[in-house]
């Protein structure tokens, strides 16, 4: 409780520490990996680069073609993530609340899945898993809407887990039908999540649709304090709290389906991040959202620097942030009992 009074009287000293973490993690990045960087080389890289005198040099193709898009890809999903998992819990009212709560994740899963099985491109399997994931949003939605006697969040979220355990049965009888030479091992890799295959040509299609879904849930962010209060408080205050929900309803689906479509399944980082976030500034969203998107980007590009250097082979996005994930989720949980 002092660690968060003493942030809270200097923000902006605390979200320049943010921003300073952020940058450190992207000079980490930067240096690190199969064919590291020292910062001499990063920065001779650089200058020669914007001067032309170092075309197709190895330090050149390695920073511009490999990490950069690397990078950026990780900043920007971990954001848009962890975005979409403090939106979630403020709009639901519930800090277990994840960004694949909707069925999001596993309709994108399925919709990858199936992409893989029929040996499809890649640029197939991320308009499948994109397509997936709306889909099952647009299910879970189509049947809250049916219902008119029962709390509509409740039946938005039971939906949305039924929904999910029905495309996760799909998965499973996708993998049992799958060459276990060829295409399981794809769908295994896929679903655990990877920035492995990231290029430039993907960052062109994933960053402008992730900065679509994150800006009008920015903009909106002083709203969600007000879903928090009960709808009937809410609405005399003059917000209409349908229009509201259903408007950020969307945009965190646009973010978490852009995010799993090119990345894969990444889990914890929706959950965990929004937690750790509250835990420093408390749950005004007003600094909440912009902690947790600062948070969510320097976590998500520390686990996959770890992912890239930590053994022999890349090791999947997915393992490590569960591996990472669960054991602090559960210190917090610890602390907040004590």
């Amino acid at each position: 409780m002092m660690r968060s009074t003493v942030l809270l009287r200097s923000p902006r000293l605390f979200f320049v520490l943010l921003v300073g973490l952020l940058l450190g993690s992207i000079l980490l990045a930067l240096n690190v990996g199969k064919y590291p960087l020292s910062p001499s080389q990063l920065w001779e890289t650089i200058s020669c680069s914007f001067s032309g005198q170092c075309q197709g040099n190895t330090e050149q193709t390695v920073l511009w073609q490999i990490r950069l898009p690397r990078i950026f890809a990780a900043c920007f999903v971990g954001a848009a993530l962890a975005c979409a998992g403090a939106t979630y819990q403020g709009m639901f009212k519930n800090p277990l609340v994840s960004p694949d709560i909707l069925g999001v994740s596993a309709g994108a899963g399925f919709g990858a899945s199936l992409a893989i099985f029929y040996n499809l491109p890649m640029v197939y399997i991320q308009l499948f898993a994109f397509s997936g994931g709306i889909l099952a949003v647009l299910c879970v939605s189509l049947i809250a809407s049916r219902s008119h006697t029962q709390d509509p969040i409740l039946v938005l979220v039971l939906s949305g887990i039924a929904i999910g355990s029905l495309l996760g049965a799909g998965i499973s009888l996708l993998k049992i039908l799958a060459d276990p030479f060829t295409q399981l091992p794809s769908i295994t890799f896929w679903l655990l999540g990877s920035l492995t295959a990231i290029n430039q040509q993907d960052l062109i299609q994933l960053i402008p649709m992730l900065l679509i879904g994150i800006i009008p849930i920015f903009l909106l962010r002083w709203r969600l304090n007000l879903l928090s209060l009960d709808e009937d408080e809410a609405q005399t205050l003059g917000v209409p709290i349908k229009c509201t929900r259903w408007i950020l309803i969307v945009f965190t689906t646009l973010c978490t389906a852009s995010a799993v479509a090119m990345t894969g399944i990444i889990g914890w980082v929706g959950l965990l991040v929004p937690h750790i976030a509250r835990l420093l500034v408390g749950a005004n969203f007003i600094r909440l959202l912009p902690t947790s998107l600062l948070l969510g980007a320097s976590f998500l590009l520390l686990t996959d620097t770890l992912a890239r250097t930590i053994a022999p082979i890349e090791l999947p996005l997915g393992i490590l942030t569960s591996a990472c994930g669960a054991p602090f989720f559960l210190y917090l949980l610890v602390r907040g009992q004590k």
